[in-house]
């Protein structure tokens, strides 16, 4: 179950965090896979690791929110049977605290990245009558995040998107899904303790596992696995839905 043997994989962001666990898994179950991430050497990195194991992963340098680079990989690749839109920013701010170039940022990478690729990918998928879509969205999406304002307006962004392609091209075979998962163990959650709590990174890492109610943040395996699911072909029944994985934050945490 689950093998995606002779299926050609794009997945943005790989080189770090959750995309990279999906591309591992991915090549594991038997997909070419196309290790998209703006960072060359943790896209070559990826592509090197794949390899060591026997998976077969194609290095492919892009900035997902310039439309003619990314146009110029699908292209390339010759179209995707699945994509995976994972690459991501944060920010930390209020309406108030959050400045035009972040909002703007976040808009870049979280929304127009996301559309880029799926705008890309689409008419490939068309000709072959199938596809599918899995964006990476989050828990911002269904509860209000203290001072994750622009974060949460991507991410919302980012799920209405995922209902209006799977809706629109539901006839074209195309499957489009998100889900949305609540704090993962990440370099960038390390890097943004490190960064905003300087001195006192196990006291945060502590607290922000224990706002899951399930007591710890997920691994980007376990996020991996669903994502291996909703793109296989035993989830064939399933578009336009949002899925958390969440550690019980959104319906437990009151």
């Amino acid at each position: 179950m689950f093998r995606l043997d002779g299926k050609k994989a794009a997945v943005t962001g790989s080189g770090s965090g959750i995309g990279k666990a999906v591309a591992h898994l991915f090549a594991k179950q038997g997909a070419e896979v196309h290790v998209i991430d703006l960072d060359e050497a943790a896209a070559k990195g990826t592509v090197e690791e794949i390899q060591q194991q026997n998976g077969n992963a194609v290095e492919q340098v892009c900035n997902v929110t310039n439309q003619s680079e990314v146009k110029e990989i699908f292209s390339k690749i010759g179209g995707v049977d699945i994509l995976v839109n994972s690459a991501g920013v944060s920010h930390v701010g209020n309406v108030e605290n959050t400045s035009e170039p972040d909002f703007d940022r976040l808009y870049n990478v979280n929304v127009k990245g996301v559309y880029n690729s799926i705008q890309a990918a689409i008419p490939f998928m068309k000709q072959k009558k199938k596809g599918v879509i899995l964006n990476l969205a989050s828990i911002a999406n269904n509860v209000g995040l203290a001072d994750r304002f622009a974060y949460s307006m991507s991410k919302g962004a980012v799920y209405a998107m995922t209902l209006s392609v799977a809706r629109d091209y539901i006839h074209d075979g195309i499957r489009c899904n998100c889900i949305s998962p609540a704090r993962v163990h990440t370099p960038f959650v390390d890097g943004f303790i490190k960064k905003n709590y300087p001195g006192k990174e196990q006291e945060m890492f502590e607290k922000l596992s224990k706002s899951q109610p399930i007591g710890r943040m997920a691994k980007p395996e376990e996020i991996a696995h669903l994502v291996l699911y909703l793109c296989s072909d035993e989830a064939s029944f399933i578009t336009g839905c949002d899925y958390p994985i969440d550690g019980g934050f959104i319906n437990l945490n009151n």
